[in-house]
């Protein structure tokens, strides 16, 4: 639900999507927390939410106090006997795209906005039907998470590791309970990155100590992105190969492009040919399906509905948010 974003282009899910839920979350997150849990981060119910009988965390956990790093979170309990289910963590990609915002609110998480931007309605498909959800605003400077040092929004792969690993060890003194619990590092897209190099610096942490180790169960990545001069070419073969986009632009990307040294920042540095080829092949195949899905049956009416819900969806949520707390 994200498009890919150089570090801290925020996109509209970023200025959107985690301004609108944390303006809630502060209208909210007051109450009694389950033994152990940290009281002050409970967040009783959310604006148009309907019953449930799990219960919802949200706040930050310093990553670095002396520069003033902090990273947003939103943890929600397994549905049913959260006390035996493992801990997932959600990552979304980008880089710079909300996993509040994205994973939470669109994709696997508890909850979906209603077409009205006036209330809340069950996701059935969500993942704390069999596992408690994490999910973190990463790096720094997406979504809700922020620094005091303006450096600090200037991020890399290495970087963002290392704070999710001190943000995983903080975290789990807030729910000490998770610490012996199976872990799953998921995510999408950029995560392609995330997830594997958090899962090193972990399994580094891991051989290293003599005490505490991260019970890491498994990884997933949904549609990663692993190496640009591979991915980038594979998308557009698969495009022309599957009739989607004509034999001209098809074949000008694959004998005209150079992905050997392709940059991620758009405009990326190919040659004028080349990426007007792929504007052409982003302008035909974005008009017909959804670019992350072209099995998509998009002649299905509740899936046409489903996916036109989804993209109003932030503009009509977010005045609804601000009025509740106004």
């Amino acid at each position: 639900m994200c498009e890919d974003k150089g570090y801290f282009e925020m996109g509209r899910w970023n200025r959107f999507g985690g301004v609108f839920f944390s303006i809630a979350l502060a209208a909210v997150a007051v109450g009694v927390g389950v033994k152990g849990y940290p009281a002050e981060d409970l967040v009783v119910k959310l604006p148009g939410q309907p019953p449930v009988g799990f219960k919802q965390y949200a706040g930050y956990v310093d990553v670095d106090v002396k520069a003033g790093r902090s990273l947003f979170y939103y943890f929600v309990e397994a549905d049913k006997n959260p006390e035996k289910q493992p801990l997932t963590l959600w990552l979304n990609g980008g880089p710079g795209c909300s996993s509040v915002g994205g994973g939470a609110f669109t994709e696997l998480g508890p909850f979906y906005p209603r077409g009205d931007g006036r209330s809340l309605r069950i996701n059935s498909m969500s993942w704390n039907k069999v596992s408690n959800l994490l999910f973190v605003e990463s790096p720094v400077g997406v979504g809700w998470s922020y620094s005091n040092t303006s450096s600090d929004y200037i991020r890399g792969d290495a970087s963002t590791a290392k704070d999710m690993y001190i943000f995983m060890m903080k975290w789990y003194e807030k729910f000490p309970e998770f610490k012996s619990r199976e872990l799953f590092l998921t995510g999408e897209s950029y995560a392609g990155h995330y997830v594997p190099q958090l899962a090193e610096v972990l399994l580094d942490h891991n051989a290293r100590s003599k005490g505490f180790k991260f019970n890491i169960k498994g990884v997933a990545i949904g549609n990663p992105l692993l190496r640009l001069d591979r991915d980038v070419p594979a998308t557009y073969e698969f495009f022309w190969s599957h009739g989607m986009i004509s034999d001209e632009v098809g074949l000008t990307i694959m004998n005209v492009c150079d992905f050997d040294d392709y940059v991620f920042e758009s405009p990326h540095n190919v040659s004028p040919p080349c990426y007007q080829a792929i504007v052409e092949a982003n302008r035909i195949v974005g008009h017909y399906v959804n670019n992350y899905d072209v099995l998509l049956d998009i002649c299905y009416p509740s899936l046409v509905e489903q996916e036109l819900r989804l993209r109003k969806m932030v503009y009509f949520s977010f005045p609804f948010f601000l009025q509740v707390v106004a």
